[in-house]
């Protein structure tokens, strides 16, 4: 048994056949253009939805943690839009696409559940956008920290908030630096 803190997603999402995959920090577990074969589940870990722009940037477009469906958007898609790149060392439950949409059709507590569960990426989508519509990156810090119960990350993720915050890494240390001044 996983274990793990129970959801009405995963409830349902262990009914159905599925296998665990571990994946090594920085591994890829999806790239982008590749065909949607599964729905992931995170178990533990971190992993980021990056996406890639022509000038070179790159966007954290989700961060996926522990009781999160990875690329939820994509299981409506043939192909990925993004990168699944693990941040840290993780594990996933892996479903394969098809039996997941077979199950949505009949299911109306899977269906419910995943309903709830995209009600909850929308407000987080929002909040996201409306922290990369502040003009400042000490505003943009202030929104991420507030939303994420006043922590920073430890300082390995520094680089990583930089992305998710659509700032150079540079400017998020100096940011930082005249906080501890």
């Amino acid at each position: 048994m996983i274990a793990i803190m129970s959801t009405p997603l995963l409830d349902r999402l262990l009914t159905m056949p599925s296998h665990e995959q571990v994946i090594d920090k920085n591994q890829y577990l999806f790239h982008q253009s590749n065909n949607v074969s599964f729905v992931y589940y995170v178990l533990d870990g971190e992993i980021h939805l990056i996406r890639h722009h022509r000038d070179g940037t790159q966007l954290v477009m989700q961060r996926a943690t522990a009781n999160s469906v990875l690329a939820e958007a994509s299981v409506f898609s043939d192909n990925y839009h993004c990168d699944g790149v693990a941040i840290r060392h993780s594990r996933v439950l892996k479903l394969d696409r098809k039996v997941f949409l077979r199950a949505f059709s009949d299911d109306f507590e899977l269906t419910g559940a995943w309903s709830q569960h995209l009600a909850n990426e929308v407000r987080n989508a929002r909040q996201r956008a409306e922290i990369l519509s502040l003009k400042t990156v000490k505003n943009r810090l202030d929104a991420w920290t507030t939303a994420n119960g006043g922590e920073l990350p430890p300082k390995g993720g520094w680089k990583t908030l930089a992305t998710e915050l659509a700032v150079s890494a540079e400017a998020l240390y100096r940011e930082l630096s005249r906080r501890r001044g």
